[in-house]
C-alpha cells in the first residue's frame, strides 16, 4: 500500500483535465485512531495557508499601490480620464475622449461620484483642459478627488490577481497558483499602472479574464463561453488596442468547445454526427462569445448616454483602404467607429521616441522588448522564460499554451507595429500572462529542485520591488542600474509621468526654502497649487537663468536647442522620485 497510487483530487489541475498521478505518502497512517485525527488536522491546518498567503500577497501589493495613488500627483492621462469620468455622472455626454471607449471611465467614474467634485459647466476647452479645470480651476480638492478616482482601478487589479492565482492553480496546482500570484502582486509595472486612474490595467485584466474563461469553458461551456465573451467585451469597450485579441479569443472558443472528442466512441472513429457537427457547434459558441462581447460594448455607451447623441465637437479623421473597411465592419455604436477613426489618426502622427540614449522619430519595433528587459525584475524574466518552455515542452501542458501564451503573443506584435513607443504600459498582458505561464515551472512532476528554484526567484522578485518603494513608476531592474538609471535609457510613463510635482514641492520646502527656481515639467499638475513658483527658463536668455533649475527626466531625455545648452552647464545636486532632476546654476 506504500507505494500504491491514486488520482489527485478534483481540484487545482485535476479539475480543468490536467489529472496527475500522485504517490501516496509514505507512513500515512491509516483510518481511524489518534493519528489519523492528527493527520486531518495538520491538513485543515495547511489549507488554512493557502487563503492566508494570497491575502498577504494581495495585501502588500494594495499597500503599495494605495501609497502609490495618495502620494502621486496627476499623471499625464489622468485628469483626461476622470473629467470625463465627471463629464458622464453630470452631463451624460459622449463630448470627451472618443478614442477610448466609456466602460473604463465609468470604472473610474464610481471613485469620481464618491469624491462628488463640483463640474463647472459653463467651462468650454479640450479634454485635457477639462481635467484639471476639474481639478485646479473649481473649487475641488486635486488629493482628494484623484485618491478615489484611482481606487476603482486599484480594487480590479486586486481582482485580476485572483484570476491569474486561479488559472495557474488549474494548470500547475497551488504552488503554481502562489508562484503566479507572487510574481503579479510584486511587478512593479503592475503596482505602478495599477494605482492610477488609467486604463491600462482595466483592458489588459479583462482579456487575462476572457482567456481563464475560456479554459474552463472546456468543461463547462454553457456557464464559461457567455462570461468569457463579456470579459472580452470589457477589454475592448475600455481600450482599443484590445481589438487584436479577438479573434483570438473567439478561436480559442471554438477549441474549448469543440465536440469531436466526445463523439468519439470507445476505441473507434469519431461519429458522423460529431465528425461533421463539430465546425457547427464550434461556431455557434464562438458566436455566443461574441454576441456577448458586442452587447458590453453596446451597454457601455449606453450607460452614459441612452440616446448615443455624436457629441464630439472635433474633426474625425478620414481613412482609407483596409482601415476604412475595418471601421465599417465593426458592429458597434457610431460613437465607437468615431474613435477608431481618431485612433487611426494618431498612429499617423510622427511621434518621438527615446531608447537606451537615443532620440528617434518614429517607432522601433524592438521598443517594447527592450523596455520590458529594462522594467522587469531579473528572477520574473527567468521564470517567464522557464514556464513558457515548460507549457511548450511539456505535452501534458501543452493543451493550455494556446490560451496561455497565444493572447499576449498577438497583442505584443500589434503593439510592436504601433506608432507610439511610450513605455510598457502598452504591454501590461505581459506580466499578468506570464505570470500564469511560469507557474508551470513548479507543476506536479517538475519535483522538488524546481519547486526550490522558483522560490528563490520568487524571492529576488520581492526584494527588487520591495527595494523600489514608493517609486514604481521609475524602476528598473539591478542589470540597467535600477530606478535611478531608468532615465538614462526610458522615458515618459516609463520614469516620468508627472507624478512627483507634490514630491518637488516638498522638496524644495525642505531643502531649497527660498531659493530662486526654474521649471520644466512634464505633466498635468498646476506647479502653483502645490506651491511651486518657478519660471521656465526656455523663455528668457539663458545668462538670466540662475539658482535652481528643475527638470524632468522626459523634458531633459530629449532636451534640445536652449534647454540642452542649460542642462549641459548645470550641476545636478538632487532628484525626486527618479523622475525629476534638481540642477544648480
Amino acid at each position: 500500500m506504500a507505494h500504491e497510487r491514486h488520482t489527485a483530487p478534483a481540484s487545482g489541475a485535476a479539475r480543468t483535465g490536467l489529472a496527475v498521478a500522485v504517490p501516496r505518502t509514505p507512513g500515512r497512517p491509516g483510518p481511524g485512531g489518534a493519528a489519523a485525527r492528527g493527520w486531518a488536522g495538520l491538513r485543515r491546518q495547511r489549507r488554512w495557508l493557502v487563503p492566508f498567503a494570497v491575502v498577504l500577497l494581495l495585501a502588500q501589493m494594495a499597500a503599495a499601490m494605495v501609497t502609490a495613488a495618495r502620494e502621486q500627483t496627476p499623471t499625464v492621462d489622468e485628469p483626461v480620464y476622470v473629467g470625463t469620468a465627471a463629464v458622464y455622472l453630470h452631463q451624460h455626454s459622449l463630448a470627451y475622449n472618443p478614442e477610448h471607449p466609456p466602460l473604463g471611465k465609468l470604472l473610474i467614474a464610481a471613485g469620481v461620484a464618491v469624491a462628488d467634485p463640483r463640474l463647472d459647466a459653463s467651462f468650454t476647452g479640450d479634454q485635457g483642459a477639462v481635467g484639471r479645470h476639474l481639478l485646479y480651476g473649481s473649487g475641488n480638492d486635486p488629493w482628494r478627488v484623484m485618491f478615489w478616482a484611482r481606487l476603482p482601478v486599484i480594487a480590479l487589479t486586486l481582482l485580476f490577481g485572483l484570476v491569474v492565482f486561479a488559472f495557474a492553480r488549474d494548470l500547475a496546482g497551488t504552488a503554481g497558483g502562489l508562484v503566479a500570484l507572487a510574481l503579479y502582486a510584486f511587478s512593479p509595472d503592475l503596482i505602478a499602472h495599477g494605482s492610477l486612474a488609467t486604463l491600462d490595467v482595466p483592458a489588459a485584466g479583462s482579456v487575462l479574464t476572457s482567456a481563464w474563461l475560456l479554459w474552463r469553458a472546456r468543461r463547462r461551456p454553457g456557464l464559461c463561453v457567455p462570461s468569457a465573451g463579456a470579459a472580452l467585451g470589457a477589454a475592448v469597450a475600455i481600450k482599443m488596442n484590445a481589438l487584436p485579441a479577438v479573434p483570438v479569443l473567439l478561436a480559442l472558443t471554438a477549441l474549448a468547445v469543440w465536440p469531436a472528442r466526445r463523439g468519439r466512441p470507445p476505441g473507434g472513429e469519431p461519429g458522423r454526427a460529431a465528425r461533421f457537427g463539430a465546425p457547427a457547434v464550434a461556431a455557434a459558441w464562438a458566436a455566443v462569445a461574441a454576441g456577448a462581447a458586442v452587447a458590453v460594448v453596446w451597454a457601455s455607451y449606453l450607460a452614459v448616454d441612452p440616446r448615443l447623441r455624436r457629441t464630439y465637437p472635433g474633426p474625425v479623421p478620414t481613412v482609407h483602404g483596409m482601415r476604412a473597411a475595418l471601421v465599417g465592419l465593426m458592429p458597434f455604436p457610431a460613437a465607437y467607429r468615431d474613435g477608431m477613426r481618431i485612433q487611426f489618426g494618431l498612429e499617423d502622427r510622427p511621434w518621438q521616441g527615446f531608447l537606451f540614449g537615443h532620440v528617434y522619430t518614429g517607432a522601433r519595433w524592438y521598443y517594447l522588448p527592450a523596455a520590458l528587459l529594462v522594467k522587469t525584475p531579473l528572477g520574473m524574466l527567468a521564470l517567464w522564460a522557464a514556464g513558457a518552455g515548460v507549457l511548450l515542452a511539456v505535452r501534458r501542458l501543452r493543451r493550455a499554451a494556446p490560451y496561455v501564451l497565444g493572447p499576449p503573443a498577438v497583442l505584443l506584435a500589434a503593439a510592436m507595429h504601433s506608432s507610439r513607443d511610450f513605455g510598457t504600459r502598452y504591454a501590461l498582458f505581459m506580466p499578468m500572462f506570464l505570470a500564469v505561464a511560469a507557474a508551470t515551472a513548479v507543476a506536479p512532476g517538475r519535483g522538488r529542485r524546481a519547486l526550490t528554484a522558483a522560490g528563490v526567484l520568487v524571492a529576488l522578485v520581492a526584494v527588487s520591488s520591495v527595494r523600489t518603494y514608493p517609486f514604481y513608476l521609475p524602476y528598473s531592474n539591478e542589470a540597467f542600474g535600477g530606478p535611478a538609471k531608468t532615465r538614462l535609457r526610458l522615458h515618459d510613463s516609463n520614469v516620468d509621468w508627472g507624478q512627483d510635482l507634490g514630491r518637488l514641492a516638498d522638496r524644495l520646502r525642505s531643502r531649497h526654502r527660498g531659493e530662486r527656481v526654474w521649471l520644466v515639467y512634464k505633466g498635468s499638475g498646476v506647479p502653483s497649487f502645490y506651491g511651486i513658483h518657478a519660471a521656465d527658463p526656455r523663455t528668457v536668455p539663458p545668462q538670466r537663468v540662475h539658482g535652481l533649475l528643475a527638470v524632468s527626466d522626459s523634458a531633459a531625455a530629449k532636451a534640445t536647442g536652449r534647454l540642452a545648452q542649460l542642462i549641459a552647464s548645470s550641476r545636478a545636486v538632487d532628484e525626486v522620485g527618479h523622475s525629476i532632476t534638481l540642477y544648480r546654476r
